[in-house]
């Protein structure tokens, strides 16, 4: 599930899957085995069973004995840290108390404000030119701007934070980018620790539930991998269907915008996390003829869930029964505020690019490997050039005191664009630093 093959056409990859049964077994990466949950039914069962699957990946069989090395690709992705997403039990209701009560104060009208005047201080950049990755210069950088307000973080963090969570999910030296991204975190927390202020980062070290610094770090770990990768994931699939389905062009053409439907149909076709909610069986278990062994991970496939043929429902207009933000005690505590974020930067891209027009055809689009992501590797795209419209976004300060644009430092002003690296951060990062 980690090489070239699998990202150009995981629905094959899950057909021949569901042929072995509701589970089958897998390679996530060189010498990291798996079970794969490939049915919806089976994937309710697993996520909703917490007496017979822990999500605690101390029990990992594979990793304790050295099977798989500390510096394996998926570790970052997989192992233990003291959050929600991997505790059990009362451990994990307080630690998902504490991020639900903080983000409950984030204000949905000024998340949506925040949100759209990043939009168009990001559009601004590429309006004139006629031409844009959506990916690189849109849905990466748009997450990045909203977590950072979000997060109270300083400019000259915010990089290493979306570098760190970048190369994590990329499995691109995945053991550097857990380090970079630790670092970085405990750097915030310490910060706001010594001065709290109306963000999340500080709500969280003021809840009753008197996270730790580890604790701390490793909630905001959670909360930037639901917050950055997937989100720009889900904005850039949302912007491909759009944009080159004839249901979603005639609609765009007769000047409505049917962007909630687009997103209900990639979180059923196409969810940004596409493979995770890993659980360890805590004992034997047969399921369906097969044996799951404990300690044995099984990784749930939200994305062959969501497609499994013996759904018979419409998976479009409204149907939200998909498990794209999971299922079970585990869901995703911040759906409605991805939802949002993703909704409000799709209509503000179309709203102010209405002839917005993919560069190559669909087919010729590349997606990045990756066993627990759906990502595109570029949204290339013409227009009509666009005037400028003068947001004035809340733009980082960098380490200098300069004024600077949404990628921390500089003048503001859009450098020539740069040949494309080949992960999202390195791209973000040659923007940043004008080369």
């Amino acid at each position: 599930m980690y090489g070239p093959e699998f990202a150009a056409d995981p629905t094959a990859f899950y057909r021949r899957a569901r042929a072995t049964g509701p589970t089958t077994p897998v390679e996530l990466a060189p010498g990291v085995r798996a079970t794969l949950v490939t049915s919806y039914e089976a994937a309710l069962h697993v996520l909703r069973s917490t007496e017979t699957f822990a999500k605690d990946p101390r029990r990992w069989n594979d990793l304790n004995d050295g099977t798989v090395p500390p510096d394996s690709p998926v570790v970052p992705m997989m192992m233990y840290r003291p959050n929600a997403l991997f505790s059990d039990g009362e451990e994990h209701r307080r630690l998902r108390g504490a991020i639900t009560d903080s983000l409950a104060r984030v204000e949905p009208n000024t998340l949506r404000g925040y949100v759209e005047r990043s939009a168009d201080t990001l559009i601004d950049r590429f309006a004139p030119t006629g031409k844009s990755d959506l990916l690189g210069e849109y849905a990466q950088v748009l997450p990045l701007l909203v977590f950072n307000h979000l997060f109270g973080c300083p400019a000259e963090l915010g990089l290493k934070l979306v570098e760190g969570m970048s190369g994590i999910f990329d499995g691109v030296d995945a053991e550097r980018a857990n380090e970079l991204l630790t670092a970085t975190l405990f750097q915030l927390v310490t910060l706001k620790r010594r001065q709290p202020g109306p963000d999340v980062t500080s709500w969280l070290t003021l809840h009753p539930a008197r996270l730790t610094d580890e604790e701390m770090i490793h909630t905001l770990v959670v909360l930037m991998g639901a917050g950055t990768e997937p989100q720009q994931n889900l904005i850039a699939n949302a912007l491909r269907l759009l944009l080159s389905d004839d249901r979603f062009a005639g609609d765009l053409s007769g000047g409505s915008l049917p962007v909630e439907d687009a997103l209900d149909e990639v979180l059923w076709t196409d969810p940004p996390m596409a493979n995770y909610a890993v659980h360890y069986p805590k004992r034997d278990v047969m399921y369906e003829g097969a044996l799951l062994k404990a300690g044995d991970p099984l990784v749930v496939s939200l994305a062959a869930a969501n497609t499994d043929p013996a759904l018979t429902h419409d998976q479009r207009a409204g149907n939200r029964a998909h498990l794209a933000w999971s299922a079970g005690p585990h869901n995703c505590p911040a759906q409605s505020e991805a939802r949002l974020i993703a909704s409000v930067a799709v209509e503000k891209l179309l709203d102010r690019l209405p002839d917005v027009e993919l560069a190559v055809p669909v087919g010729a689009l590349e997606w990045r490997p990756g066993p627990f992501h759906r990502a595109l590797a570029a949204l290339p795209v013409t227009f009509p050039p666009a005037a400028v419209v003068g947001a004035t976004a809340e733009a980082p300060v960098s380490p200098a005191g300069r004024a600077a644009g949404p990628y921390g430092s500089g003048s503001g002003a859009r450098p020539p664009e740069p040949a494309r690296p080949k992960s999202g951060w390195a791209r973000l990062l040659a923007w940043w630093r004008g080369e």
